[in-house]
């Protein structure tokens, strides 16, 4: 759990995450070099975007690890845009592993659309980071992808998503608990009448002496 203090200003999302994903790469080489990943699928673009230089091209020339971007949606770059010639290409995909590439106005292919599932109506935008080719990207991410999803980018979310949840919920019963004993405290500290005491003197009526003298009625 991180606390990201950089704005989110579309174009510069490396600034605002890559510091946290690079310590914990650091921190996993450290304790354990046998599970270094080999390649990065990064949910964000790579040489797609306005620079040339997404998220995935940052990430990966800061580790030195093979890296890809695999964005959910387009971004509309170098005159790509997501219009209805955009949208035609999309429906000439039929299977799953289906491509077209994605060539911008200046004659530069920034990627490729690909349809990851044959089940799936959007295709995933693929894009080379740093030390892979965009034909070996497209070809890992379409064995990676069990749904429209590569499966280690949906297993991060959903893993993320589910810590964040139960972290939440701890916090809230923890906040309740703290709720709950102020609220003794407050009871046992507030001073308290005697309900037959209340009663009684609710009807104007007075306890009899419990030790009435001999002789005496009672």
């Amino acid at each position: 759990m991180v606390n990201l203090t950089a704005p989110y200003v579309s174009g510069f999302l490396a600034f605002r995450e890559v510091p946290f994903l690079v310590d914990a790469i650091q921190r996993l080489q450290k304790k354990d070099p046998s599970l270094m990943p080999q390649v990065l699928l990064v949910d964000g673009n790579g040489v797609l975007h306005h620079r040339g230089f997404g998220v995935a091209c940052h990430i990966g020339i800061i580790t030195d690890l093979p890296c890809i971007g695999v964005a959910k949606k387009l971004l509309q770059v170098d005159g790509l845009k997501n219009n209805d010639l955009h949208k035609e290409k999309i429906q000439h995909l039929k299977m799953g592993g289906d491509t077209f590439p994605l060539m911008g106005d200046s004659g530069t292919i920034l990627g490729m659309a690909l349809k990851s599932h044959s089940k799936s109506s959007k295709p995933l935008y693929v894009s080379v980071g740093h030390k892979v080719s965009l034909e070996a990207a497209v070809r890992l991410i379409q064995t990676c992808c069990r749904y429209r999803i590569p499966e280690p980018i949906r297993q991060a979310d959903i893993r993320s998503r589910e810590y964040i949840r139960r972290t939440v919920e701890l916090a809230n019963s923890q906040e309740a608990g703290q709720e709950r004993r102020r609220e003794g405290l407050k009871e046992k500290h507030s001073p308290t009448l005697s309900p037959t005491r209340g009663l009684e003197e609710s009807a104007g009526e007075e306890r009899p002496p419990e030790n009435p003298s001999p002789g005496h009625p009672s």
